[in-house]
């Protein structure tokens, strides 16, 4: 079990120049996956292949991955068009012949014109590049995922420690649900002696009647069973490999509705409660898989 927040990061320095590039990423809870990318505008055309990345690691969360990149990045390299310093040479003899002036025309003025030199892409240097940035995400990517399973052995223990108070909890309620009945009946029968008076007696069909419809209103067996499984789940679930963040989210609602009925059936103090402290237990259990993958 992986919990959805966590960092990651990995650096290298270049070869050329002492330029390092160093990438970053950050994963916070989110219902779905969310993924943004930032690079340096002369790798944004890899966004679209790094999110590809992230998503076939991740499957919840929300992901800023981010790259920077500092020094020269060797990829760049100087093109003069030869072409149109040749020109400019030509039409400046010419003109200089025109004019009488001195014909000689210096290299740097040359290059100092206008579109004479440029700028290039080595096509070597960007693929070396490209292949650099996929591996440092691929190493992030491997550092959060590692600090994603630190923290969700943590949700594990935590959530394995709010399950066993539940237990406790619903063990306390089934054992008092028979003496809720029997003071249930015993209110019953003063009640309806009270109301008959004392010339009259109860037929004791009639109370027997009464009370099995009244432990029938009461009974709650059905729902502390299902408390039961959904907590054996709950612990089955935390074990296994792979994202269980929306099962859990589902079982934590199952085990809250559970609840919410054993409160509206049975009005005794006691269970009432109980109920109460089921109820912050659970809100606690939906806080901490609200993180898990």
């Amino acid at each position: 079990m992986r919990s959805m927040t966590g960092f990651g990061a990995a650096q290298t320095a270049a070869a050329r120049g002492g330029a390092t590039l160093r990438v970053e990423v950050r994963a916070v809870n989110h219902k779905f996956l969310q993924v943004k990318v930032r690079l340096p505008q002369d790798l944004s055309f890899l966004e679209s292949e790094v999110e590809e990345l992230v998503r076939k690691r991740l499957e919840r969360g929300a992901v800023q991955l981010n790259v920077f990149a500092s020094g020269p990045s060797g990829v760049e390299t100087v093109a003069i068009d030869h072409a149109r310093l040749a020109s400019y040479r030509k039409e400046l003899t010419k003109l200089a012949k025109e004019l009488a002036l001195d014909e000689s025309v210096k290299l740097d003025t040359l290059l100092g014109l206008p579109g004479v030199v440029g700028t290039g892409v080595d096509a070597s240097a960007l693929k070396r590049r490209e292949k650099e940035v996929l591996a440092l995400v691929e190493r992030a990517l491997d550092a959060l995922g590692e600090m994603r399973e630190v923290e969700g052995k943590a949700l594990a223990k935590d959530l394995a420690k709010h399950a066993s108070e539940i237990q406790k909890l619903v063990a306390r309620i089934e054992k008092r649900m028979p003496e809720v009945v029997l003071a249930h009946r015993e209110a019953l029968t003063k009640r309806v002696a009270e109301l008959l008076g004392p010339a009259q007696k109860l037929d004791p069909a009639d109370l027997a009647r009464e009370v099995a419809l009244l432990a029938d209103k009461l009974d709650v067996a059905e729902e502390l069973s299902r408390l039961e499984s959904h907590l054996a789940q709950l612990a089955a679930i935390t074990k296994k490999d792979g994202p269980v963040g929306r099962q859990l989210d589902f079982l934590v609602q199952e085990i809250f509705r559970e609840t919410n009925t054993i409160g509206s059936k049975c009005s005794d103090a006691s269970v009432a409660h109980a109920v109460v402290e089921l109820k912050t237990l659970i809100e606690r259990l939906r806080e901490q898989v609200q993180n898990v993958e």
